[in-house]
């Protein structure tokens, strides 16, 4: 048995772990806030492809309204008028990822990893770009620290297949720390505009 699909789960582990105690009380007052300022549940719950195709729920805070449609293209800027006022806050400082953290804790995601896109996705993806569904779908990635938001969907869907062919525990620990700088300075929050039938959807 390889060492370091156990050591990866570990380190999500003792990560994930003392996060979920440190932020159990700001993730209630965020869902207090969403509740209060906008009609509509506070986790936004959504089918997501993990390891091999596999369909799991992902769960987020809502940032948009629930009037429009869930399925609908990212959030271009802070401008988009779907987006509600703590919505444009969360994404900011990605707090709308944190109850992401419940995703790992059950094993359905990794701290690292590609980005969890749609199951209907796939069918757009070519054969090399199919190998992103090797590993477990992360909370940050290769493709958040090179770039984000500023990527076209082909150089991210390239640079979690890089991510797949180079994955080691000193990268997934580089990819953590180079999160933490991204986050804090709001770097290429939002997507740019993408090629017509190439597109991110939903929140």
């Amino acid at each position: 048995m390889k060492i370091y699909p156990l050591a990866k789960r570990l380190l999500d582990l003792v990560c994930i772990i003392p996060a979920l105690i440190l932020t159990c009380l700001p993730m209630v007052i965020i869902a207090v806030i969403i509740r209060l300022s906008s009609k509509g549940p506070a986790i936004f719950k959504q089918q997501r492809a993990g390891k091999n195709a596999t369909p799991f729920t992902l769960y987020k805070f809502r940032t948009m309204r629930t009037d429009v449609d869930p399925f609908g293209a990212s959030p271009k800027s802070e401008k988009d008028l779907r987006l509600t006022k703590i919505g444009v806050f969360l994404r900011e400082y990605s707090l709308d990822e944190l109850p992401q953290l419940l995703n790992i804790l059950k094993g359905d995601m990794s701290l690292v990893g590609p980005r969890p896109l749609y199951v209907a996705q796939i069918a757009e993806w070519n054969d090399r770009q199919k190998h992103r569904l090797e590993v477990k779908p992360g909370l940050t990635g290769l493709a958040q620290i090179s770039g984000r938001g500023e990527l076209t969907i082909e150089a991210k869907l390239e640079y979690d297949v890089q991510y797949v062919e180079q994955a080691s525990l000193g990268l997934d620990l580089k990819i953590i720390c180079k999160t933490f700088t991204q986050v804090f300075s709001k770097q290429a929050i939002y997507e740019k505009k993408y090629s017509e039938n190439q597109h991110t959807r939903g929140e």
